[in-house]
């Protein structure tokens, strides 16, 4: 389980502005359960999805989603994660492989959070028309339901870390709006 309370280069959960912003959350909502929300809907909230306001910044890290305000589902997916570890509760990553409509796929990234020995995934993408997250303990209220006969799927596993070739492929530009249009979001894990 120390695997998922550990801080790394993406999500860098000892890094101050996390930990600053992860006790204020828990102060405002001292229980486990309550702190989870909270720091969910911080995330779903008040970082933006880089696509929907159309910010090219490529944020992976945590504390660089944090400090930007914005990240794609992933880097939104490490700034939850780093949130909820820097306060002690266990998290990790998840992925969903959804089809992009130019016959390809993309993974789509989720945080999974421990809380009473079960694991249960959350989606902080962030709301907008036609999708609508909220964090849940019952019936998962995610952004995108996978299709699979398209295809799509709900892709097993928690992570104690992000995929590598996906944080490669975020690392490897300066306008992830193109990565996205481009086709350069990996379909399928490392």
């Amino acid at each position: 389980m120390n695997d998922f309370l550990a801080s790394d280069a993406v999500i860098d959960a000892t890094h101050p502005a996390i930990t600053e912003t992860a006790a204020r959350l828990r102060r405002d909502r001292p229980g486990t359960t309550d702190f989870a929300r909270a720091a969910f809907e911080f995330t779903r909230d008040e970082v933006k999805h880089s696509m929907d306001i159309g910010d090219p910044r490529p944020t992976v890290a945590a504390s660089e989603v944090l400090a930007h305000g914005a990240g794609l589902c992933h880097g939104k997916a490490h700034l939850l994660t780093a949130l909820l570890r820097a306060e002690g509760v266990p998290a990790g990553i998840c992925y969903q492989r959804l089809a992009d409509g130019k016959g390809g796929f993309f993974l789509h990234g989720l945080t999974a959070v421990q809380l009473d020995g079960i694991w249960y995934r959350q989606d902080p993408r962030g709301d907008k028309p036609g999708v609508t997250t909220a964090f849940s303990l019952s019936d998962e209220r995610l952004a995108y339901t996978p299709d699979p006969s398209q295809g799509e799927a709900d892709l097993p596993g928690v992570f104690a870390t992000p995929d590598p070739g996906l944080v490669a492929a975020l690392r490897s530009t300066d306008d992830v709006i193109a990565l996205v249009a481009n086709g350069g979001l990996p379909g399928d894990l490392s």
